[in-house]
C-alpha cells in the first residue's frame, strides 16, 4: 500500500475504544489503558504545591474563561492525563511481543496520525511491536476542549490583542502556549511525569504483569522532534539497567532544549518560547534555590540531572557527552536538510559532542519535495509517488537499525 494510501486508511480506523483493531492480515491494533502513578509530582499535587503565577504582572483574568478554567484547575487534577488509553501495534499472529520499541512524539500533538504509517513499517520490517506512548497533557491525555477549534478560536484571538506582537499564534497551539506562557515549570514537571511513567511501563513488563508482552522482551526506542529529548533522558540515566542493552533511533531529533527554534503555529508561539526559555534555561538555578521540590527532583536524581545537562548545551557538558560517548553504539539519528526547528548542525553539536570525537552516527536526508519538520512526508496526491519512496528509504533505515 502506498503511503498516502496507507496514512488515509489508517487515519480512517485508529481509536481508542476498540480492545484490537484490525490493520491488514498481519497487523493489529491493541488498545490498552494505563494509570500514572506520579499525579503528585504535577503543580497542585500533593509532593509539588507550585501554584505560583510565574507572570505575576498579567492579571488572573486576562484570558477568556475557557482558557482561564484551565489555567486555575491544577494540573494533578486533569484526570485525562491520569488515566488514558495507548496504542500498541503489532504482529497479529502474536499474543505476546518478545520484542517492543516505544515511540514518543513531539511537541503539541494532538494526534496519532503521521505516526501510524511510521509504526506499521517499524512493525513489519522488524516484526517488533509499538507501543505509541503519549507524553504527559499531549494527545489523548489532554482535555478535548485543548483541540476544540471553536473554543480555541477566540482564546487565540484575544491571546493575539493582549500580545500584540507575538509570533505565530494559532488555534493549533493556543493552548499549550497559553499554559506555558502562564507557568513555564510545566515543562519540566510533566517531563518528569513522563519519564517516571515509562519506568513503571517497563517495570511493569518485566514483573509479567503486561498482557501483550514477553517478560524478558527487548525494549528499544524510536522518537521524533522533542520526544527524543524523553528518550535520551530515559538512556542516559538507564534505572536499574533496563536500558543498557537497547538500541535507539531518532527522527528530527537529538539537540539539547536550548538549540531548538520551537516557534511554529503548530507547536509553540513566540510569548510561551520567551517564558519557557527563560524559566528552564536563563533563570533554572536561581528557580531552584528557592523551590524546594524542584531543586530536589533536579539535583538529587540522576534523571533530573540529566535532563538540566538537556536543557542547557553549556550545563554539566562534560558529563552529558560521556553518557553519550558510552552509549554511542546504541544510538542513530537522521535529520533533514530543511529542519527549521531541529538543524541537523545542532543534533550534530550534540550527540557526537563538542569536539565532534563521539561515533554516534548522524545521517542528513534532504527529500525532492516542499516539507517542514512538522510534515516531513505530506499526505499530498500530487507527490504521493515521490513522498513514497522517500519515506520507505527513511524507515527502511531506522528499521533496520532496531531490528
Amino acid at each position: 500500500m502506498k503511503y498516502i494510501d496507507l496514512f488515509n486508511h489508517l487515519k480512517k480506523i485508529e481509536n481508542y475504544t476498540d480492545n484490537e483493531i484490525e490493520i491488514d492480515e498481519k497487523t493489529a491494533l491493541r488498545n490498552f489503558t494505563f494509570k500514572s502513578n506520579y499525579r503528585f509530582i504535577l503543580p497542585g499535587g500533593l509532593g509539588n504545591n507550585d501554584d505560583y503565577e510565574y507572570i505575576p504582572s498579567i492579571p488572573k483574568d486576562y484570558e477568556p474563561d475557557v482558557i482561564q478554567q484551565m489555567l486555575n484547575k491544577k494540573d494533578s487534577d486533569i484526570m485525562e492525563n491520569i488515566q488514558f488509553r495507548y496504542h500498541m501495534m503489532m504482529p497479529k499472529a502474536i499474543e505476546k511481543a518478545k520484542g517492543v520499541i516505544f515511540m514518543f512524539h513531539g511537541f503539541n500533538e494532538k494526534s496519532w496520525y503521521k505516526y501510524m504509517p511510521w509504526a506499521k513499517h517499524i512493525v513489519d520490517k522488524t516484526g517488533k511491536s509499538v507501543i505509541m506512548f503519549p507524553i504527559a497533557f499531549h494527545m489523548n491525555r489532554a482535555p478535548a476542549a485543548w483541540s476544540s477549534t471553536r473554543e480555541m478560536y477566540r482564546v487565540s484571538e484575544q491571546r493575539k490583542e493582549r500580545h500584540p506582537d507575538v509570533i505565530c499564534s494559532s488555534l493549533s497551539n493556543v493552548a499549550i502556549s497559553t499554559r506555558l506562557h502562564n507557568k513555564p515549570q510545566r515543562f519540566i514537571w510533566s517531563g518528569l511525569q513522563t519519564y517516571y511513567d515509562v519506568i513503571d511501563f517497563v517495570e511493569s513488563i518485566k514483573e509479567g504483569n503486561h498482557q501483550s508482552i514477553e517478560t524478558d522482551a527487548s525494549i528499544d526506542f524510536m522518537s521524533y522532534s522533542i520526544g527524543t529529548f524523553l528518550g535520551e533522558i530515559l538512556m542516559m540515566s538507564n534505572k536499574d539497567g533496563h536500558f543498557s542493552n537497547s538500541r535507539y533511533a531518532t527522527f528530527c531529533g537529538g539537540s539539547v532544549f536550548n538549540r531548538l527554534s520551537p516557534v511554529s503555529k503548530f507547536i509553540l508561539d513566540s510569548e510561551a518560547n520567551v517564558s519557557l526559555y527563560s524559566f528552564v534555561v536563563e533563570h533554572l538555578e536561581s528557580h531552584m534555590k528557592r523551590d524546594d521540590v524542584l531543586r530536589h527532583y533536579m539535583h538529587t536524581h540522576p534523571e533530573g540531572n540529566n535532563f538540566r545537562s538537556m536543557l542547557n548545551y553549556r550545563t554539566l557538558t562534560k558529563e552529558r557527552e560521556q553518557r553519550f560517548r558510552e552509549m554511542s553504539q546504541q544510538f542513530y539519528a537522521i535529520t533533514l536538510t530543511n529542519d527549521e526547528v531541529v538543524p541537523t548542525y545542532e543534533v550534530i553539536n550534540t550527540l557526537q559532542g563538542s569536539l565532534r570525537d563521539i561515533p554516534i552516527v548522524v545521517e542528513e536526508l534532504d527529500y525532492p519535495y516542499k516539507y517542514i519538520h512538522e510534515d516531513p512526508f505530506p499526505a499530498l496526491p500530487k507527490i504521493a509517488d515521490e513522498v513514497d519512496k522517500q519515506f520507505r528509504f527513511t524507515f527502511d533505515k531506522i528499521s533496520d537499525f532496531l531490528k
